[in-house]
């Protein structure tokens, strides 16, 4: 096949309620969706960055140059068969792995609506329901931090995962805990902490009975991951500091964690994030799959990510309309009433995406041709 025609679409969709971190607050989805040309068939994805360079360097503005000017000159045109030839033709540009993940997924649909079978079976998935769980921002008062967790566990979910930050810790988690002793709970420091500055409050997280602490230290860090993983009996798992099959291998040779979170995305697309699962089911390690704040079409790919054996706890693959205003696919995923969501077993993107609803939220789009 060729890819002879590529349009590069910002969106921007409201979100329902502010989301907040460590790094930032944010108030809508910001992303690049590309639609992918080729004789015989038209796909859509999307590339997760989000609008500020926090939780990490890409954004719009930075997807859509170094897919202007490199990335898609460098495919645009050529034979491909499959997804190894994209990393043959782009693999040597340096980073922008948000960019790259969103043409290497589009050409595992385009292989999957070729073969005739959905992209998580071609990926060598064997799960047809991905149990999910929902995130809760930091929040204004612990009150309001209630009502969120109890109107997620009202709609079914059955683990929670909370942001915490400096001055938004252990008194918080000693509150959830003596309000929901038995709930599924994890909490995620998107990097706000420091070891050994931040041993203490740390080793604390051990009174809570966590499934994990997703990324408390630097992203760049494995070193100090180790240290403190060694410290605590809490797993800990690493999320931006993972970001290629080799950091990955890293991590699993320092016993850096326990865990690792795979952001299709931020990793560079499907085929990194096959081989993180496998690196992961090697050394001992469970996987899940986060998400970026992002549309339907982006979780059908992630999806087939979770579908893959190893990946063993809940991911963040939530139905959008628990955090979106609206979405640009037709088919809107469900909440099974086991708190799990179905992979879409259909070849090619799994879902349809509204173009009617993608004009109304685009504000911007190149049109990049062979």
């Amino acid at each position: 096949m060729i890819i002879d025609r590529v349009d590069i679409i910002h969106v921007q969709i409201p979100l329902n309620i502010p989301y907040e971190t460590s790094y930032q607050k944010n108030i809508c989805l910001d992303k690049i969706i590309l639609k992918v040309f080729t004789k015989n068939a038209v796909v859509f994805s999307e590339c997760v960055c989000k609008d500020i360079p926090l939780s990490t360097y890409e954004t719009p503005g930075t997807v859509r140059t170094i897919l202007k000017n490199f990335i898609l000159p460098s495919i645009l045109g050529k034979k491909i068969e499959g997804p190894e030839d994209f990393w043959k033709y782009s693999g040597h540009f340096k980073g922008h792995n948000m960019a790259k993940a969103g043409v290497e997924n589009s050409i595992w649909a385009l292989v999957s609506l070729r073969e005739g079978i959905s992209i998580a079976r071609l990926l060598g998935g064997t799960k047809s329901k991905i149990p999910v769980g929902h995130g809760v921002g930091i929040q204004k008062s612990v009150g309001k931090l209630f009502d969120i967790i109890e109107e997620y566990l009202e709609y079914g979910f059955s683990r929670i995962k909370l942001k915490i930050s400096h001055g938004w810790d252990i008194s918080i988690l000693e509150q959830v805990r003596n309000k929901y002793p038995d709930l599924p709970l994890m909490v995620d420091a998107n990097t706000d902490y420091r070891w050994p500055d931040d041993q203490k409050i740390l080793k604390a997280l051990d009174s809570f009975d966590l499934t994990m602490i997703e990324q408390p230290l630097v992203w760049e860090d494995l070193f100090y991951h180790a240290a403190l993983q060694e410290t605590i009996n809490t797993p800990v798992c690493l999320d931006e500091s993972i970001f290629s099959p080799y950091t990955a291998q890293m991590a699993a040779l320092m016993k850096s964690c326990r865990i690792i979170n795979i952001k299709q995305g931020r990793v560079g697309g499907l085929l990194p994030s096959l081989k993180i699962h496998d690196i992961s089911s090697e050394n001992g390690m469970g996987c899940w799959v986060g998400q970026m704040i992002e549309t339907g079409l982006a979780l059908t790919y992630g999806l087939a990510v979770a579908s893959l054996e190893n990946c063993i706890y809940h991911s963040d693959l939530i139905p959008t309309q628990y955090y979106l205003a609206d979405d640009i696919i037709i088919t809107e995923m469900v909440l099974n009433s086991d708190s799990t969501v179905n992979v879409p077993d259909k070849p090619g993107m799994g879902v349809l995406v509204d173009e009617v609803k993608l004009d109304r939220y685009t504000i911007s789009k190149d049109i990049i041709r062979f």
